[in-house]
């Protein structure tokens, strides 16, 4: 639609305790939503751990009850990206209470999986500044750069990626190869502007 913009974003996700043994059909229904897992890790995180991540809930009568489940075993954090995340992954898990997501929503993962409001399979960020919050608290390894917007993306496709390919493809028909697929692999990967400049030095793979 002319004149919409599509604002791609980041938020976290937390695949509780009690639904390890279904992490991965978890990611797999978040996969066919739309969504990209752009980080992933395996984490037990101590009750003082689970304390600060959820310090906005600090003096709520479920506070001690809520820390204390999420640090009972390992959770699987997911970092997820996707045109607007933060409001499609709230829609995709349901309501926080997962009876009633059963009955408003029951497509809804917390409807799925969810028993109550404690127990309610999945956890995710409320807003943008939440979202980069919790994603540094769970990832404080990994450097949060913005994702590029439709139109930032469209650019960089026109600035470098469509001249080389437009050559690429004129030559093509100039030569009309009998493999015009393997020809246009081997052609872009020869006249790539972006490959580095190895000529002269060995290179060596690095195994970590």
């Amino acid at each position: 639609m002319k004149g919409c913009k599509i604002y791609v974003e980041r938020t976290l996700a937390l695949i509780k305790p009690d639904l390890l043994h279904k992490a991965e059909e978890i990611e797999e229904i978040i996969l066919r939503c739309g969504f990209q897992i752009v980080q992933k890790r395996k984490v037990h995180l101590s009750p003082e751990q689970c304390s600060d991540f959820y310090s906005d809930q600090y003096g709520k009568m479920f506070f001690p009850s809520l820390t204390s489940f999420m640090s009972s075993g390992p959770i699987v954090a997911l970092v997820l990206a996707r045109n607007n995340a933060i409001s499609f992954w709230k829609e995709l898990m349901g309501p926080t209470n997962s009876l009633k997501a059963k009955e408003t929503h029951p497509e809804s993962l917390r409807a799925m999986y969810g028993t109550d409001d404690l127990h309610n399979a999945v956890h995710g960020s409320y807003c943008f500044t939440s979202a980069e919050k919790e994603i540094r608290f769970i990832f404080p390894e990994v450097f949060i750069e913005p994702m590029p917007t439709e139109q930032a993306a469209k650019d960089y496709l026109r600035l470098f990626v469509n001249p080389t390919l437009i050559a690429g493809l004129s030559e093509l028909c100039k030569q009309k190869p009998d493999d015009p697929h393997t020809w246009l692999a081997d052609w872009l990967l020869k006249h790539n502007p972006n490959k580095p400049d190895v000529e002269g030095h060995e290179v060596k793979e690095l195994i970590k």
